[in-house]
């Protein structure tokens, strides 16, 4: 079943307010600032969309859409990966790209790269993206970190990573959805 632009607002209206696990952020808050980031840095419609939507396999979770996940009350603590990078993918794929999809897809194994890769980056890790980072596989050995930079889209991943760990501030203020969503018409696939 896809999505239309419609739907995907309906999520962020009926479950944006929800609480981003384990983070001073609501689920909206966290797709605004995201995109917000992706925007001030110049980067493309699809990349500032991706950040916009990375993360919207959260909201497919039925303890989110039921508001069952408080602060300290998240997926990982009881030991679960959601593969929410995954899940939101066939909802999408009728109307992005892969401009917008990979990054989404691969954001997860960005922060693994970027364990592996650079020394300063799991110290800025949240509690929850540590917790996060074990049950998705670890820090990528070398190897694996020159498979995944290689992959198409995998630095723009990078970027929405980075954007990812930066868009937890409370009260930050941000465009509104309405700004963000403008950008969809120029990602659309034909």
């Amino acid at each position: 079943m896809a999505l239309t632009l419609d739907d995907i607002g309906l999520l962020f209206e009926r479950h944006g307010h929800t609480q981003y696990t384990g983070e001073p952020v609501t689920q909206l808050e966290h797709a605004l600032q995201s995109a917000a980031l992706a925007e001030a840095a110049g980067a493309a419609p699809g990349l500032i969309v991706a950040s916009l939507l990375h993360d919207l396999g959260h909201m497919l979770e039925p303890e989110a859409q039921a508001g069952q996940h408080g602060h300290h009350d998240t997926p990982t603590l009881a030991g679960i990966d959601d593969l929410h990078q995954y899940r939101i993918l066939p909802f999408l794929r009728p109307l992005f790209g892969d401009e917008v999809l990979t990054p989404i897809a691969l954001h997860v194994d960005a922060k693994r790269y970027l364990c592996a890769t650079d020394a300063a980056y799991f110290s800025l890790l949240s509690e929850d993206s540590v917790r996060s980072l074990q049950l998705q596989g670890g820090i990528f050995d070398e190897v694996q970190a020159t498979a995944f930079i290689a992959r198409p889209h995998a630095a723009d991943a990078v970027r929405l990573r980075r954007w990812d760990d930066l868009a937890k501030k409370e009260g930050e203020a941000t465009p509104d959805y309405r700004h963000f969503a403008t950008y969809f018409t120029q990602c659309l696939r034909a």
